[in-house]
């Protein structure tokens, strides 16, 4: 039963890491305002229209009491919002007649905020309109769930409007209409700013870094005296590489190929299309699926690993079950307990607190994962980090040409889904950010540079490196460097999503090569393993 798991958590684990190569993009799940369609690549500018995008929270009270706040979007052009609550100015809001606020308006607007529908003229006659009125402030209800930048017409360059105009969402009017039947409504606009760093950030490159670290050193976690033992009964004649070979050939190792690494990558980008155009409820049910099968595997592992390491006894009690045969009964009661812990996940995905069972989940078949896939030497990570590299720097940045949008970045946000994101990435809640939302990193960002990693980390060891003579201490910095290039990347790039590998891959892999070079080895390490673990599966 144990090998079919780890056989179904090896499938799964290569079908879902090539779904979450969305890079670092730390964005994917905020407020409404962070699904803005991005229309303004030729939109002019001038004195009056250069206003950047902000997002705005609309507080509603009714009849004097307190409800729900709304999320919106600023305009091109226009008066700015306060960024402070304190500043704010709480006003009664009308729906202007006729709704679309283009001319003849008999709606007393005189000290209002004005509520005006999409469509039938530019946005700037809303505006203007509505400004002439006497409105405060205007509100425009989108067609569309997306927020859509308003800009400024072409050739018009004398604007003067100095209230502040402000895109919501269709859900968000239909609530702005519904709360308008029920009494007197005001509405508090403002826009509060995000902190440059969130702690969550922090929090989750910790994590990254620390999956790679601990996948490196598992096997030591878990049976240093193992080893030991082994080591200390090799005959004169035996090498401590041998005993490794040894080791290794009682381990279920999948060595990839220079074919499979370009295969791998190739299927990748067939299976994200795919997912571009069919992903549906059920596709990500299956995805779900898939994820609780490698997620449950790889928490047994871990689980049993440690229980073996600090109780050794313990696995040697079985009993038999039928269909099945003898197991032990540690591991049997360990993957009830992991099987109940995953289902409680799937409950209560939408939790608040379902990121803690997520990652959980996704660390521990991280680790697993990267036990059992194993790079033979730097050709072959060569060739599967440079793949990656361009597969992630196409997808997120040339696929527009192709297709009306960023694939991975549409994949990744569930914008195919009805908004629901893939569970293959690890994500942690925003602490300081006012809107909320999580930053997230998918798990090919960590799988890929981790397997290099790993394989840094095997040469040192086998070769006894010390720590600044050997590649794996390196190799980890690059990689935390690189993380951290990625997420000021992102910020640079305000928000848009950003190919994570296009940071990690020459901060690992470049480094790797440039030290290997300085030091005259890159032929070993090119040509490392060629002739080792001859049993171990390729593919």
């Amino acid at each position: 039963m144990l090998a079919w798991c780890r056989f179904a958590a090896s499938i799964s684990a290569c079908l879902v890491i090539v779904l979450v190569l969305a890079g670092g993009r730390t964005s994917l799940v905020s407020a409404a305002g962070d699904d803005a369609s991005r229309d303004d690549k030729d939109a002019p500018t001038s004195p009056s229209c250069h206003n950047d995008f902000q997002l705005v929270k609309v507080k509603i009270w009714v009849n004097g009491k307190e409800k729900e706040t709304l999320g919106g979007l600023t305009a091109r052009f226009g008066g700015l919002l306060p960024s402070d609550l304190e500043e704010a100015v709480k006003l009664p809001v009308v729906l202007t007649n006729p709704e679309n606020c283009c001319s003849n308006i008999t709606t007393k607007l005189s000290g209002l905020i004005a509520l005006s529908a999409r469509g039938e003229c530019d946005f700037t006659i809303k505006a203007e309109t509505a400004q002439s009125g006497g409105a405060m402030a205007l509100l425009v209800i989108n067609d569309e769930e997306d927020l859509f930048e308003m800009v400024c017409p072409k050739n018009d360059s004398s604007l003067n409007i100095s209230i502040p105009v402000v895109m919501v969402s269709k859900s968000a009017g239909s609530t702005l209409k519904s709360v308008l039947a029920s009494g007197q409504v005001e509405l508090l606009l403002y826009s509060p700013k995000r902190p440059i760093v969130d702690g969550s950030v922090v929090f989750l490159w910790m994590m990254a870094v620390g999956t790679i670290i601990c996948a490196s050193i598992w096997s030591d976690i878990t049976a240093p005296d193992q080893s030991d033992e082994r080591y200390n009964e090799l005959t004169p004649k035996e090498s401590a590489t041998a005993a490794l070979a040894k080791e290794e050939d009682e381990k279920e190792i999948l060595d990839i190929s220079v074919i499979g690494a370009v295969g791998f990558v190739v299927m990748a980008s067939v299976f994200l299309v795919l997912l571009y155009f069919f992903m549906s409820s059920w596709v990500f049910w299956v995805l779900i699926v898939l994820f609780c099968i490698g997620g449950v595997e790889g928490m047994h592992s871990c689980i049993v690993g440690l229980i073996s390491r600090n109780c050794k006894s313990c696995s040697e009690k079985t009993m038999h079950l039928p269909l099945i045969g003898n197991v032990s009964v540690v591991s049997f009661v360990v993957l009830l307990f992991c099987l109940a812990f995953a289902i409680f996940w799937v409950i209560h995905q939408n939790a608040s607190y379902a990121w803690i069972g997520q990652d959980i989940l996704g660390v521990c078949m991280m680790i697993t994962v990267l036990q059992v896939a194993r790079l033979p030497n730097i050709m072959v990570a060569t060739v599967l980090l440079c793949c990656a590299f361009l597969y992630d720097i196409f997808w997120v940045f040339l696929s527009p040409l192709f297709f009306k949008e960023s694939v991975m970045v549409a994949v990744a946000r569930g914008d195919n889904s009805g908004g629901v994101s893939i569970p293959m990435l690890l994500r942690v809640p925003r602490t300081f950010d006012p809107w909320g939302g999580y930053d997230m990193i998918g798990f090919g960002d960590i799988l890929f540079p981790g397997l290099l990693v790993l394989l840094l980390y095997r040469f040192d060891k086998e070769n006894k490196r010390t720590r600044l003579g050997g590649y794996f201490l390196w190799a980890t910095i690059g990689y935390a460097i690189g993380l951290c290039l990625t997420y000021i990347g992102l910020y640079v790039m305000n928000g848009h999503g950003q190919p994570a590998l296009l940071y990690l891959v020459p901060c690992t892999l470049g480094l790797t090569i440039l030290l290997s070079l300085t030091r005259g080895e890159l032929g070993v390490l090119w040509h490392y393993g060629n002739g080792s673990s001859s049993s171990a599966d390729a593919v």
